[in-house]
């Protein structure tokens, strides 16, 4: 199972004459390499695994994806036991 992580484009560049980009996740940001994506532009979201932008989405998407992924930790820390 692949897990794509949504995040903001905050800067395009390019790198070895890859479009690369460097992407905001809740405010850490990492390089990614937009080579999948080369129309998406900067204030747009991306759908990002191991480094690759797969894919634009829009905010509304993003924002969904963030609720279900707040969802998930949720559940696990009532899982989690009490000390």
């Amino acid at each position: 199972m692949c897990l794509g992580i949504p995040g903001k484009l905050i800067e395009l560049y390019q790198r070895d004459e890859l479009p690369m980009g460097k992407v905001e996740f809740g405010g850490i940001t990492k390089e990614v390499c937009l080579v999948y994506t080369p129309e998406a532009q900067v204030g747009q979201y991306v759908l990002v695994h191991v480094g690759f932008a797969l894919s634009q989405i829009d905010e509304a998407e993003a924002t969904e994806i963030f609720s279900y992924l707040e969802q998930i930790d949720e559940a696990l820390a009532a899982e989690e036991p009490a000390d």
